[in-house]
């Protein structure tokens, strides 16, 4: 007997234009191994007032909102690829709108989650009010990730207009933790009272600890849901405890709430796949010539002129580097935020000892992403100033195909990592990852057997040994290539499969046979 999923979320990298992060990566692939053991998934993101645009609508769901009564239509999309047992769903609604982050979510300095709030708190009301109605197949479990749908289980916790949720198993990924959605109960347009004023609530179950006045979206999630999931189990080690930025990014405030799931033998710790079939493959040896290319195609893009200077200062730097070519090439492919580059931003010589080091050996570092303005600004800074080191502050799946596959070391030193994509890619291709030791990075990355880690037990002494165990590591790629070479096949026989770690989901978190 077939089990149907619901699986809601605010990405979905199997439809086009619906990803900004790694959790679109794991809506698109978990559905796909779910499909190909017989099962059926139905996958439901917003539109943002554009994917639905491509679609086909299927129906329209009303619901109360803001004390009003609304409609949400609710459109089928097309795949990237048609796979078996697999539907694609949007929901479009006027206040449903396109972000100026990945064209998905909204920065809100001045009120955090101030937009995003309204969004997806709207967009779970529509989703409820379809399982009310029946829009998806008969669906059994729920699939939720991250903050921007625990209203869900909100709904299923205290709205009686959707009594019919609690007869469904739900539950709960959590991607990154420390982003959490807190909004006030009350007194503001985006607050749970203006979302929802005829629902009676029990703030106890909602509450955010160190602001008792507000909802925390995160905590709604761990509180209410059946299951709770983080995506490595070292980061689930890690949440249980209480955070001491920055040497120390634990449970951010929730780690009561995770050992409390914990005891209940409610929170579970499964490491995310990375697919290791249909790769793409490029041509070699031309890296540094597509990157010029790409470099001044951006040019004639608008809304690039600001960064005209700096593009065609780095395409001159990349032909320097064509005319000789560097003998070790270690890059980093990367969103630009605290949490990827804290190190660097902390202290800024630790990038100025780097370069040093792959000076000496004719080396250079390619860093390709774009993010926050103040960690755009210091590696823009530092592209001008530093010879051997090119910032490609754009996006292009061609060179981070080139990226993965071409360079000698791959740089991940994130302050916090619930799982990490990047270093499972450029493991899956042979070349071996230079991490921090924490999170999801312990789980995939072995020091001195398939890959290399830095620690300690302040930022200061993590610095510190980011640089020795980076020139150690530079220093036995050129003095023992015998054993660099050893590592490089280790890393490439490391399987992170989809296929073993939904086994895990079916037995812990969906409890099926």
């Amino acid at each position: 007997m077939k089990t149907n999923f619901l699986f809601v979320a605010a990405e979905n990298d199997a439809i086009p234009r619906c990803k900004a992060g790694g959790m679109g990566d794991v809506v698109r692939d978990v559905p796909r191994q779910i499909g190909f053991r017989g099962d059926t998934v139905s996958v439901v993101t917003p539109s943002y007032s554009r994917i639905h645009r491509d679609g086909e609508k299927l129906a329209e769901v009303g619901f109360n909102f803001r004390g009003n009564y609304h409609q949400a239509e609710v459109y089928e999309v097309p795949g990237k690829k048609q796979v078996k047992g697999i539907r694609h769903f949007v929901i479009h609604h006027p206040e449903i709108k396109s972000g100026d982050i990945a064209h998905i979510y909204f920065n809100d300095p001045d009120q955090p989650f101030y937009t995003d709030a309204t969004t997806f708190s709207l967009f779970c009301t529509a989703v409820a009010a379809g399982l009310r109605d029946g829009v998806f197949d008969n669906i059994q479990i729920v699939h939720l990730h991250d903050w921007h749908t625990s209203m869900m289980l909100f709904h299923r916790e205290f709205n009686r207009e959707f009594e019919n949720l609690k007869s469904l198993r739900f539950v709960y990924s959590i991607h990154n933790l420390a982003i959490q959605g807190i909004r006030p109960f009350e007194h503001n347009y985006s607050s749970v009272s203006a979302f929802f004023p005829d629902i009676e609530y029990d703030r106890e179950k909602l509450y955010d600890h160190r602001y008792p006045d507000c909802i925390n979206l995160m905590a709604v999630g761990i509180r209410l849901a059946d299951a709770v999931h983080t995506v490595s189990p070292s980061y689930k080690e890690d949440i249980q405890k209480q955070s001491d930025p920055p040497h120390f990014i634990g449970g951010e405030g929730l780690e009561a709430d995770l050992t409390k799931a914990e005891s209940e033998n409610r929170l579970f710790g499964i490491l995310n796949g990375a697919n290791y079939a249909n790769i793409n493959t490029v041509e070699k040896g031309i890296l540094l010539r597509q990157c010029v290319r790409r470099l001044f195609r951006w040019l004639q893009e608008e809304k690039k002129d600001y960064k005209a200077h700096y593009l065609a200062h780095t395409g001159e730097k990349i032909t320097r580097f064509q005319e000789k070519k560097p003998d070790f090439i270690c890059t980093s492919v990367a969103r630009l935020t605290e949490q990827k580059f804290y190190f660097f931003r902390n202290n800024p010589e630790l990038l100025d000892k780097l370069i040093a080091k792959l000076t000496e050996v004719n080396g250079v570092y390619i860093l390709l992403g774009t993010g926050a303005p103040e960690y755009e600004s210091i590696f823009r800074e530092a592209s001008y100033r530093l010879k051997n080191f090119i910032f490609i502050n754009a996006q292009s799946e061609s060179i981070i195909d080139m990226l993965y596959q071409e360079s000698n070391l791959y740089l991940m030193p994130s302050l916090f990592e619930p799982c990490g994509i990047s270093q499972m890619l450029a493991m899956r291709n042979g070349q071996p990852c230079l991490v921090h030791h924490t999170g999801g990075l312990k789980d995939t990355v072995s020091h001195g057997k398939t890959g290399f880690s830095f620690s300690g037990e302040t930022i200061e002494e993590k610095e510190a040994d980011f640089i020795k165990v980076f020139s150690e590591t530079v220093d036995l790629f050129f003095h023992d290539r015998k054993a660099w070479k050893k590592i490089c096949a280790a890393a490439k026989r490391q399987r992170f499969t989809w296929e073993k770690s939904v086994d895990e989901y079916y037995e812990r978190l969906y409890q099926l046979p």
